[in-house]
């Protein structure tokens, strides 16, 4: 496992503490996912709660020329949302109980 520093919001700035990324960076995208893998939807409650603190902070300090809504709408919680199958794209079955993987 690599060691280093953890990469969390560097608050109220929203960059990440290790990279200087915007928050959350690719590294915490992945390390978010690992953590929350059983448990989809309380990662995007998390990160609903994150998105709520990260647009207070962000308009105070740039209440002119902050991230608009949408952007911070994909930084925070497009990433993590499943994507549906789009028209044309082939489908795959999910799995339930009886049926094999």
């Amino acid at each position: 496992m690599v060691s280093g520093p953890p990469h969390v919001a560097l608050r109220p700035l929203w960059l990440c503490r290790a990279c200087a990324a915007p928050w959350p960076c690719a590294t915490a995208r992945l390390t978010l996912l690992r953590e929350y893998a059983d448990d989809r939807v309380a990662l995007l409650v998390y990160l609903g709660g994150m998105l709520h603190d990260a647009a207070g902070h962000l308009h105070t300090l740039h209440p002119h020329d902050g991230p608009e809504p949408g952007q911070l709408f994909a930084r925070f919680l497009g990433w993590a949302i499943p994507r549906r199958p789009t028209r044309g794209s082939p489908q795959r079955p999910i799995p339930g109980p009886g049926r094999q993987h």
